[in-house]
């Protein structure tokens, strides 16, 4: 009794994706204020560097909740962006852009 050999499949090779152009809005130079300079600097940034920045920022002092790391504990120079002791990550976002201009 022989058994059947299947034919290999071919395995659809998809083409490489595009690489994404960044949307403009986030990659315009912002201006931070006076708090918010404290901790990123005074220069120019677009978003996505300010928020780099203050992600640095918070692994450096280790302010990310030991409880739940998706909160914030303000310290200092965070408390007057935060205009409170704790935030969430995603809170943290709509909290910064409130201080670019």
């Amino acid at each position: 009794m022989a058994t059947a050999k299947k034919a290999p499949t071919q395995t659809a090779v998809a083409a490489p994706a595009a690489k994404r152009t960044p949307n403009a809005a986030f990659m315009k130079a912002m201006k931070p204020s006076a708090a918010l300079a404290a901790i990123v600097g005074a220069a120019a940034l677009p978003r996505t560097e300010v928020t780099k920045k203050v992600w640095e920022y918070i692994k450096k002092h280790d302010l990310q909740d030991s409880a739940n790391r998706r909160n914030i504990n303000a310290d200092d120079k965070l408390q007057p962006i935060f205009k409170k002791p704790q935030v969430s990550m995603f809170e943290m976002t709509k909290l910064i852009n409130e201080h670019l201009s």
